[in-house]
Order: structure tokens, then sequence, then C-alpha cells
């Protein structure tokens, strides 16, 4: 019967060294009676100890996919140093800012400190690891070579958090300018056009086509610029629940993107980015090539090339080269292709699939790069476009009144 593990908690300390000097700290441990030991046993004679509360606003902050990135390498530099496991993550867990990480690292070090394997404790916290992630670990510690594996978990995890980066930047810019467009149209329609409207009132003429249609814009989001916000917070809603439940609505949405221009070539180069990164990586590992494939499979990040990867492992495990099964699914890059076939003549596919990844990586920055100098000016347009108009059509009877007279 397994025993249960003893939950351990960061505890406060107060107290003074061997020359009466006061000093303070922090010390994880199982009772308070644990860590004045532990204090004693470093010279240290304990005035107070206190278990530590997590912060208000420190305990609802979330474990991000960086946060395991970080944690990876962490973890990778302290083995490639001889710095014992369970020490690693005394360590690591000290040096924690976020309280939930802290404890992700405390939960992992005590599954460890029980028998079990660094694989197995990261099998039980699924929403942070995925199965690539505790293959790799698991290939390590088989293999013996822990420490190296870990490496290429974390360069792994450093590229793909690093490219996620790069789209959610490009991606954030063209939504920034629909916003603040939105802001500034609702505000010249609620706020400036009634001004206008009151003098136009006085004019007693016909008021042009363009200033009556602003007009009757502007009447109608006073009106109803509550069920419009309604609308727009109901269809972000209804949009986000239907990407979370609905699998054939993601899929959708994945190939339609893939035929926005700027946007499409964009994701596709970060998805042959994500498959070669992940493909080189797993091989790399000693993972045979058709198990590799699973993982890849849900890694590209896309349906399209999740489908074709199922394509492609079903043609490896039937004897076909790689490089042939990707150009048979027409949706690879010739590039991709071209390299992979010199991989596998060469017996060298881990460090041309690397090669692939990297190009199609600085292939993505360089895009982001144009696209984000792109944006600036297109923003200007646009938003002189909307305020220039708006202008324009409450100017435009003052102008004509001024040519009758």
């Amino acid at each position: 019967m397994a025993t249960k593990a003893v939950k351990v908690s960061v505890y406060a300390w107060e107290g003074l060294d061997k020359k009466g000097t006061k000093i303070t700290g922090e010390l994880n441990g199982h009772n308070p009676a644990l860590v004045k030991a532990q204090l004693r046993k470093q010279g240290i004679n304990p005035t107070k100890v206190k278990k530590k509360t997590a912060s208000i606003f420190g305990k609802g902050k979330k474990i991000k996919p960086l946060d395991i990135a970080f944690f990876s390498r962490q973890m990778a530099t302290m083995m490639k140093a001889g710095v014992p496991l369970l020490q690693s993550f005394d360590i690591i867990s000290e040096g924690a800012d976020n309280p939930n990480m802290k404890k992700l690292v405390d939960d992992i070090k005590q599954e460890v400190a029980a028998g079990h394997s660094f694989a197995t404790a990261l099998r039980k916290k699924p929403e942070y690891f995925d199965d690539l992630f505790c293959n790799l670990v698991d290939a390590g510690e088989q293999a013996g070579a822990l420490e190296s594996l870990l490496d290429r978990v974390a360069t792994y995890k450093e590229k793909t958090e690093s490219l996620k980066a790069k789209i959610k930047k490009a991606m954030t810019y063209p939504i920034a300018v629909v916003v603040v467009a939105f802001i500034v149209t609702g505000i010249l329609l609620i706020k400036v056009v009634p001004q206008f409207q009151a003098i136009f009132a006085g004019f007693g003429a016909e008021l042009p086509a363009f200033t009556l249609m602003v007009v009757g814009l502007s009447e109608a989001v006073q009106g109803y610029w509550y069920i419009i916000l309604a609308a727009l917070i109901l269809a972000f809603i209804l949009f986000k629940r239907a990407y979370k439940s609905s699998e054939k609505f993601r899929n959708w949405l994945d190939r339609a993107l893939l035929k926005v221009p700027v946007v499409g070539p964009l994701l596709f180069k970060s998805a042959v980015a994500r498959y070669a990164r992940t493909l080189a990586t797993t091989f790399a590992a000693g993972v045979p090539l058709v198990e590799a494939l699973d993982s890849v499979a849900g890694a590209t990040g896309n349906v399209v090339f999740r489908n074709a990867v199922q394509k492609v492992k079903q043609d490896v495990s039937t004897g076909m080269q790689l490089n042939f099964s990707m150009r048979s699914t027409g949706v690879f890059p010739m590039l991709a292709v071209q390299m992979t076939a010199i991989g596998e003549e060469s017996g060298a596919l881990d460090s041309m699939l690397d090669k692939v990844a990297t190009y199609y990586e600085d292939e993505v920055d360089n895009m982001v790069d144009s696209l984000t100098s792109l944006m600036e000016p297109i923003i200007m347009a646009v938003l002189g476009v909307i305020v220039g108009g708006l202008v324009i059509a409450m100017y435009l009877p003052i102008f004509q009144l001024g040519n009758a007279v």
C-alpha cells in the first residue's frame, strides 16, 4: 500500500546567526518543528517560524506555458550541472514567484520522493505537461540521459512558446485596430454628431445624402447602443463556447484561417515549423518514427496538418519513406519535403528537420515584423477614413450653405 505524501509548506522565519545578527528568510518544510531543526543545523537560532500564506492576488495567478518552458530550462540546467533531482526541485521551488508554480514543483517533488519516476509524476499533471513532454522525459530516464533529454525538451518548449508569441503578436495588432476604430466611431456617433444635428435643425434646408446617412446611423446607435453592445458580447461568448465545445467548428475555422490573406501564410509557416521542430525533437530522443508522428499530429495546431500527419503516419507504418508520404499529402512545402529526403538519405533526419524548423521560424519572425510595419500606416489610414468621413459628413451642409450664400 502506497504511503500518502506529507504536504510541504513554505515557512517565513526570523532568527539569529552565530554572531547574533538578526536574519530572515523562507524555507520549505513539513511543520515548524522540522524547519527549526533544519535552521539549527545551519547554525541559525530561530526566534520565529510562521507558515506563509499565499497572497490574495498571487493565489489566482495561472501557470502559463511560458512558466513550464522556464521550468524545463531550469531543470535542464540543474541536471547538466550535476545537481541531484530532488535538490533541483527545492531550488526551483524557492525561486518561483508564482505560488501556484511553487506548489506544482513541490507536488512533483513529493511524487518523485515517494518513489515514482519523474515522467510518472509529470503525467499526474496533464493540464501542464502533455504526452510529448512526458514521453521525452520517460525516454531520457530509461536511457540514462535525463539531462540531455531535458535540454532538448527545454529547447523545444522555448521555441514553441516563442513561435506562439509571434503569432499572437501578429494577430493582436489588427484586432487592436478594429477595437480602436469601433470605440472612436462610437464616441463620434454618440457625442459629436448630435451636436451638429442640433445646428442642422435650424438650417431649414435639405441635408446631403451622406450627412443624412451619418445622422441616421447616429440616431440608431444612440437609441440601441445597449442592444448593439449586448449583441457583440453575446457573439463573442458564443464564438468562444463554440470553439471550446465543437470540434467541427474548430476544424472549419482552422481551414478558413489558412485561406485568409496575410494571416493564412503566417499560420501555414508556423504549422510547418511546429511539425518539423516536434518531429526533430522526438526522433532525436530515440522515439520510433511512427510513434513520434502521433505526438507531432497534435502539436501542429491546425486540422489540415493534423490530418496530413495522420496520413503520413499510416504511410510510414506500411514502409513508405517519410519524404514520399509528405509529398503525397500536398500540404507540406517542397523545401520541407526536399530537406526531409536529404535527411533520410544521409541518416541525419533529426538535424535536417531541425534546420527546416529554424528556417520556417525565421520566416514567421520576418513576416510578423513586416506585418507590424505594414499595419502602422494601415491604422492611420483606417482611423483617418473613419474620422475624416464623419467630419466631412458633418461639415458638408455648412460648406453647401456657404456656397449658396
